[in-house]
């Protein structure tokens, strides 16, 4: 690998972040990139014990949490308090779509402390809205499944119906899944009962139903970009998702840098006709039946396990936005392919499935060379040692939960 550009010093970075979810390897993974460059990194984290708070790659931490229910307003005038504390004007790097859709609508005011993407200032809204990117794809010629926003229980029950079971669940767009959430995550239903119980009789939130596309006949391949002015791609890597948690529907737990020219010209030639600026995190599927790529999401920030991607430079997507927006060189060149990415405690629980429904071992259970860690490093070990802490607290609830549920149920069931 040739040795790295030289990033400009005096504008420090600021990891953003929106709604609490203290335990994302996404936020550690800007802190680390950016602070190994040599830049001061300053990060919103939801208290002092957040794992990415413990980081050495952190200048300062700002304790900020926030729940995704404040007016758009009042987190404006926070932003620019932190950006006034770091005292000269930095770049903000989202990690979620509610992050992204704020520096966007309101970038004007926010330009006295921040250094933003022009990118234009309703298209992170659209494209995080699961719906209106729907609706974008078909109006630009760009596969997608089959999609439907039903508004009442009636719309809910005609488009099972006529997309099948199973079908895939999500909330439908980036505010709601805060605000008023139609699923925890990304969800597959397996029967129209199901469907029919998760909502009962009444009004229903935001969800968007999706075709589902049968696990034998797909793949799941990711794409990861950044884009500067005009939507011209600066950086575009390519790689296949090889485990989730949950299975086949949640966060990557493991995948693999695979160089995909097709999807590469995709993803660009999508974010040139749209003008997109910015980082982006694109979910693809391959639908063997077919032979086309259908695009799943549009994640207008940085996805959580960028770091996966580099190329022969050592530039990723959050390098990269740092020297575009600093009036620096980006430099170019191919991707590191074989690179995995491992998120070690979420992959666990991702192989204990397979197994259990495969009755075989993973592809890939065992990590190359090129592995890049969500959270073990060695000239960073702290933050692993905070999230082992929180992720033991967190099973722990979760187990408790479920043992109160069942004696609940048993209850029940004896007085009855």
């Amino acid at each position: 690998m040739s040795p790295g550009p030289p990033f400009d010093r005096e504008t420090p970075a600021l990891l953003v972040k929106i709604g609490r979810y203290p335990q994302h390897h996404g936020g550690l993974g800007v802190v680390r990139t950016i602070g190994r460059a040599g830049v001061p990194v300053h990060a919103v984290v939801e208290d002092r014990f957040t794992p990415v708070a413990f980081s050495r790659h952190v200048t300062s931490r700002f304790v900020w949490p926030t729940t995704g229910l404040e007016e758009p307003r009042e987190l404006v005038d926070a932003l620019l308090s932190i950006g006034r504390a770091i005292g000269s004007r930095c770049i903000p790097v989202p990690t979620d779509d509610e992050a992204a859709i704020l520096l966007a609508e309101c970038s004007d005011r926010l330009a006295e402390c921040f250094v933003l993407p022009p990118t234009p200032s309703g298209l992170p809204r659209l494209l995080a809205s699961k719906s209106s990117l729907h609706g974008l794809c078909e109006e630009l010629g760009v596969p997608t499944p089959r999609t439907r926003a039903p508004e009442n229980r009636d719309e809910l029950m005609d488009a099972g119906r006529e997309l099948g079971f199973p079908l895939v669940l999500k909330n439908r767009d980036a505010w709601s899944r805060l605000r008023t959430p139609a699923v925890c995550s990304t969800t597959v239903v397996r029967a129209e009962q199901d469907l029919l119980d998760r909502y009962p009789a009444g009004a229903i939130p935001p969800v968007l139903m999706q075709e589902y596309i049968p696990r034998e006949q797909a793949e799941d391949w990711i794409t990861h970009l950044y884009c500067g002015a005009g939507g011209t791609p600066r950086v575009v890597f390519t790689g296949l998702k090889l485990r989730s948690w949950p299975p086949h529907a949640g966060v990557t737990t493991r995948a693999v840098a695979l160089n995909n020219p097709c999807l590469a010209k995709l993803a660009g030639d999508l974010c040139r006709r749209i003008g997109y600026s910015g980082p982006a995190d694109l979910d693809w599927r391959y639908d063997r039946r077919d032979g086309r790529y259908k695009l799943v999401d549009f994640n207008p920030r940085t996805g959580a396990q960028f770091r996966l991607f580099e190329n022969v430079h050592g530039i990723d997507v959050v390098r990269a936005m740092h020297l575009d927006l600093t009036g620096r060189e980006v430099p170019g060149g191919p991707q590191a392919d074989g690179r995995m990415f491992v998120a070690g405690q979420l992959d666990l629980p991702s192989v204990a499935s397979w197994l259990l429904h495969e009755h075989r071992l993973p592809p890939a259970l065992l990590s190359g060379r090129e592995t890049e860690r969500a959270w073990l490093s060695r000239d960073d070990p702290l933050p692993v040692a905070a999230e082992a802490i929180r992720y033991t607290g967190t099973v722990a609830r979760f187990v408790r939960r479920s043992l109160h549920a069942r004696f609940a149920g048993r209850r029940q069931e004896s007085r009855s």
